[in-house]
């Protein structure tokens, strides 16, 4: 589904990532953990599109080279990001996007009546008030509000790949439990490969299975199953990062 093939980021002339490589299939769940200014979300936003990076290397989505496509065109493809901080927009409502997106992305006029029926059962399902259908998007919302605003988009564009960055990041406990129960949902539903950036197990503990990388260094230290995001939790960065470099020594 997603291969990233010898990718290098920078920006400003400075290497974030060097020679990345990482194959995300269909179904699969990915982890990635590292220090805050590792360059984590940069590589997330540089999967995304972001034009502010230059980047070398490939990046394949569905056996398509996407290097140089633009956000619009990779989210039309289906790849789709939530982040920490969604943005707010002002002057233009959740439906109004959805239906714009929607249009756009089937080439052909939406049934109303359908969209309106699946948008409510939608925001049912994530305990979020019809009211927000009509709202302008994440326009004054509260944390809580924004990543239930986030899903709903997630639901209604069917993506058929999450980039999922720290969204755990300032959710209370009810919180962060309608957002997993409801991504776990989305999976085993729709199977969209998942790349997950966080710094908790929390969210992840929701899931049967999942691989995880520590980035560090510029590149991939090291991967392993659910087991080393233990390890990582439990001992830290510093102390597993130091026992990698005496082990290359």
């Amino acid at each position: 589904m997603l291969k990233i093939d010898n990718l290098n980021i920078s920006i400003n002339n400075k290497i974030l990532i060097e020679n990345l490589n990482l194959q995300i299939n269909k179904g699969e769940i990915h982890v990635l953990m590292g220090r805050n200014g590792i360059g984590k979300s940069s590589l997330a936003k540089t999967i995304m599109g972001n034009q502010n990076y230059q980047v070398t290397g490939h990046i394949y989505f569905n056996n398509e080279d996407i290097t140089n496509l633009s956000i619009y065109e990779r989210s039309k493809r289906g790849i789709y990001t939530i982040s920490q901080n969604p943005v707010e927009i002002e002057g233009v409502t959740n439906a109004e996007m959805l239906r714009t997106a929607l249009s756009d992305k089937n080439e052909s006029p939406i049934n109303i009546l359908k969209f309106n029926k699946e948008l409510e059962e939608i925001c049912q399902k994530l305990d979020l008030d019809k009211s927000f259908i009509h709202r302008e998007i994440n326009v004054g919302c509260s944390g809580g509000e924004k990543k239930k605003i986030e899903l709903m988009h997630m639901w209604m564009l069917k993506p058929s790949f999450l980039i999922l960055d720290e969204i755990d990041s300032g959710l209370d406990v009810d919180a962060i439990k309608l957002v997993a129960n409801s991504i776990k949902e989305y999976l085993n539903k729709y199977q969209p490969g998942i790349l997950i950036i966080t710094h908790s197990n929390v969210l992840i503990n929701t899931f049967d299975n999942y691989f995880v990388h520590l980035l560090d260094d510029k590149k991939l230290l090291k991967s392993g199953k659910k087991e080393l995001a233990t390890e990582i939790l439990n001992k830290g960065f510093k102390e597993i990062t130091s026992k990698l470099d005496e082990h290359l020594l």
